[in-house]
């Protein structure tokens, strides 16, 4: 008998598979959860302390498992992987978690082969690409999670400069989730007028250099990571709440338009390769990647953060 309901299943129960959890029930978004963890001990005990909130949420079944107990989801979320520490970049982490991608993704294939695939272990462009070619799976049915939290954070900032609802902006974060990746200011507009006319309208904001306040968003969006890091240790509420809309717009087929890591194929001349630009996202994974005008900045950015990924994908031996 066909299933009437979403299930959604959880490899790694971390601080950020834990706090995409926790939004996923409060937002009532699937009515089946599986955690699966290394530690069983500990994914039983989260599987426990979430189900004691039933009372105060939509209907939910949370249980902790091993692999034959995700079967047959529809999506498989994977956040297990060593998590970044203070002094390290995303790409440090490479060699060590996609290890543990080589252990997880035939697990998950072997017992969820129709489930869309959603990467949040970084480095997630090269984690996203590894986990494609290991799982055989369409490209479209393996999503990483991208720069949708930079992008959120992109338009906190922007909201708290111009004094404006962050939900009526509208600008994204592109090209490689980390040190390399690039605003796209050319598009970016607040209520359907584009930024830079708004900025033009209270320039007394920007003070005398406009481009320096900016640039200040930007740097402070690229290396916000790095500094909640180095204050508590983790991140781990941003990336549960994008992930959460990630999964949303896949089981609610919303056809969002997400900044989500996905296979590029001749995108400005760029192929093989994962990287965040503007995608569909419904509830067959990726229904189609958009493919945006970058000004000449924003295209030398692009590409620069393409040969990035592209050389640690090639030193990591895929």
């Amino acid at each position: 008998m066909k299933r009437l309901h979403p299930k959604v299943s959880i490899i790694g129960c971390g601080n950020v598979g834990m706090r995409y959890a926790y939004s996923m029930i409060i937002k009532g978004v699937t009515r089946e959860l599986v955690l699966v963890d290394y530690n069983k001990k500990k994914a039983e005990g989260e599987a426990m302390d979430l189900s004691h909130g039933a009372p105060y949420v939509s209907p939910v079944n949370i249980y902790a498992g091993d692999y034959p107990d995700t079967a047959d989801s529809d999506l498989v979320v994977i956040t297990a992987g060593r998590g970044q520490k203070p002094g390290e970049t995303r790409i440090d982490l490479v060699k060590g978690n996609s290890e543990i991608l080589k252990s997880i993704v035939p697990q998950v294939v072997k017992y969820s082969p129709k489930a869309i695939i959603l990467v949040a272990t970084n480095p997630v462009d090269i984690l996203s690409y590894i986990t494609y070619k290991i799982s055989g799976k369409p490209a479209n049915e393996v999503i990483g999670s991208g720069t949708v939290l930079d992008t959120a954070r992109f338009r906190y900032l922007i909201g708290r400069h111009c004094n404006v609802d962050s939900r009526s902006i509208h600008a994204l974060i592109l090209g490689e989730h980390g040190d390399t990746e690039f605003p796209m200011w050319s598009k970016a507009m607040i209520g359907g007028v584009f930024f830079k006319d708004f900025c033009n309208v209270c320039k007394e904001k920007c003070g005398q250099d406009q481009k320096a306040e900016l640039d200040k968003i930007f740097e402070d969006v690229r290396d916000s990571a790095y500094e909640i890091i180095e204050k508590k240790g983790e991140t781990s509420y941003g990336i549960g709440l994008s992930l959460t809309k990630i999964s949303k717009s896949i089981l609610k087929d919303e056809n969002s338009v997400l900044p989500v890591s996905s296979l590029l194929e001749n995108y400005h001349g760029i192929s093989d390769i994962y990287l965040s630009v503007p995608a569909v996202v419904h509830k067959t994974g990726i229904r189609q990647v958009l493919e945006v005008d970058f000004d000449a900045a924003e295209l030398a950015a692009f590409k620069n953060s393409a040969q990035t990924v592209r050389e640690v994908i090639k030193a990591s031996g895929f």
